[in-house]
């Protein structure tokens, strides 16, 4: 059997740089006497996130958000415990920086960096994600107990293109930060007008918006058709879209925390678990690109598409 116990952390992610390495220091001790082997942060949860905490990078204190990695990656060697932490990574120059997870292990060592692959906004780069950051171009892949993890952010859950690719590297569990917090309700109000108030009763979601609508719903769709466990933390600093949850390999949600008030969810990812999953004999095929089960039959009828 192998077990990882996963801290699922969410927090008022703000532009306050020492604000949010209190509440991660603070969750992160809370993890670590929980019994977490790792403990997940939402999308730019140290440095804050471009565009919707602040403006933008100009004038922006790197040296204060380096040394601030710096502490929480003793904290996390004096506990044991291993970190996936949002935030910004500098590049060089006048290039945009990443919008990246930082994995650091139980002793304290920076040992891989995802970086935002789909990054949101037109493609001239004049709004979203593209104005503030540069998207990255790998995979990020290491072991904790054994099991195999991978990193996604945000915006990335809309190409499920990802999850597969991680599944082809034998991915397991996922780290899967967002930030759909600090909306103005003003500007909730108006999606949920979009949406039309009308089909509440038929979608489910904690806040009738676009992304509070389809995105939890898209996370238990990746866990079930590639059979992997995800963590999904978000930023809880009001409006906040959805809460952070947890989606076990089969597609059940474990845990979820309330919207709008920080807190830590602990989950149990045991890859031994006799866990429902209907589409394990045909999967490796699909993903190889053989996109039916069993046998295809040679027969003249199964050829002929327009007679009865």
């Amino acid at each position: 059997m192998t077990v990882v116990q996963v801290a699922t952390c969410q927090f008022p992610v703000s532009a306050d740089i020492r604000h949010n390495a209190r509440h991660i220091a603070r969750q992160l001790r809370a993890a670590a006497r929980r019994g977490a082997d790792v403990a997940h942060f939402p999308e730019g949860a140290l440095s804050g996130y471009a565009g919707v905490d602040f403006d933008g990078f100009a004038g922006f204190d790197w040296e204060l958000l380096r040394s601030a990695t710096a502490e929480l990656m003793d904290l996390a060697r004096e506990l044991g415990i291993w970190v996936v932490l949002g935030s910004a990574h500098q590049l060089s120059g006048d290039r945009k920086p990443h919008n990246s997870l930082y994995v650091i292990d139980a002793a304290g060592t920076l040992v891989d960096r995802y970086d935002k692959r789909f990054c949101s906004g037109p493609p001239d780069g004049s709004a979203g994600d593209l104005a503030h950051y540069s998207p990255g171009d790998h995979l990020s892949t290491w072991e904790i107990n054994g099991i195999r993890c991978g990193a996604l952010i945000c915006y990335d859950y809309r190409f499920p293109e990802l999850y597969r690719e991680y599944r082809k590297l034998g991915v397991q569990l996922v780290f899967h930060s967002f930030h759909a917090g600090n909306v103005p309700p003003e500007r909730v109000a108006a999606i949920e007008s979009a949406i039309g108030p009308e089909l509440r009763g038929v979608n489910r979601a904690p806040t009738l918006t676009f992304p509070g609508v389809t995105m939890h719903p898209s996370m238990t769709a990746a866990a079930a058709s590639n059979h992997v466990w995800i963590s999904c933390p978000n930023s809880s600093a009001a409006e906040s879209l959805w809460p952070a949850f947890f989606v076990r390999a089969d597609g059940v949600t474990t845990g979820r925390l309330r919207r709008n008030a920080p807190g830590v969810l602990i989950s149990e990812v045991d890859t031994g678990a006799d866990l429902y999953d209907s589409t394990a004999a045909w999967r490796d095929r699909a993903i190889a690109g053989v996109l039916h089960s069993g046998e295809v039959v040679d027969d003249v009828r199964s050829r002929d598409r327009t007679s009865l």
